[in-house]
């Protein structure tokens, strides 16, 4: 298959960094290399990949804190979103696609979590697949961490957001192995997601505030 895509556990709090990838370019980018990006990097050498970026879903340090080690063994660029915290080589606006190979990374702009927060989406896959990355905008079974309810209001728009805009069948792919599964799908999360089940943001609120004691009755970890 042309196409690479592999979830690589890279230290952390249950951190994951991605690696993407074009087998006949030769080409490919990292995704938040955390705590240990040579685990990354091995793995697109062992691909026959030149690594052509490095991005990062936000700016907090367990997902950019590679970032030096990675670009030091790779020398690609790093790219973040708006209002990144960290030194970048570029900011990627919401709308943007970076190219590796054929493929075409998609950039959203998604704060909640945190402002400069993106999540990333590739479409056109093999079988009409598409893959997205949302980092601690949404994992398998739970949503990121908000400040304050200005926040977790922003958050919800951002949701929503990829709720219109993903197609249903794209793989979710999070910044943390939080939830039963490691990766899970849109339209599944749509389904059982008790945050995404909310009838309005004030139910999302609510049930922010509510998380331990919603955890602890249904039996969550």
């Amino acid at each position: 298959m042309r196409f690479i895509f592999e979830q690589v556990r890279v230290g952390g709090d249950r951190n994951f960094g991605y690696l993407l990838g074009d087998r006949e370019a030769g080409e490919g980018i990292l995704v938040d290399p955390s705590f240990d990006p040579e685990p990354l990097v091995a793995r697109a050498k062992a691909q026959g990949l030149r690594i052509t970026a490095i991005l990062n879903t936000h700016g907090h340090a367990d997902h950019s804190n590679g970032n030096g080690g990675a670009q030091s063994l790779t020398g690609a660029p790093v790219l973040g979103g708006p209002g990144h915290p960290g030194p970048l080589d570029r900011v990627l606006k919401d709308g943007e696609r970076v190219p590796f190979g054929a493929w075409r990374l998609g950039v959203w702009h998604v704060p909640g979590h945190c402002p400069d927060h993106l999540a990333f989406l590739v479409e056109g896959l093999p079988g009409g697949m598409a893959a997205g990355i949302t980092g601690d905008l949404l994992f398998v079974g739970k949503v990121g961490g908000t400040a304050d309810d200005r926040d977790a209001r922003t958050e919800w728009d951002s949701l929503h957001r990829l709720l219109r805009e993903w197609p249903d069948h794209a793989t979710i792919w999070p910044g943390h192995d939080y939830g039963a599964r490691p990766s899970s799908t849109l339209a599944w999360e749509r389904e059982a997601n008790p945050f995404l089940r909310c009838a309005d943001v004030e139910a999302f609120i609510r049930l922010k505030a509510e998380w331990p004691v919603f955890k602890a009755r249904h039996g969550l970890r």
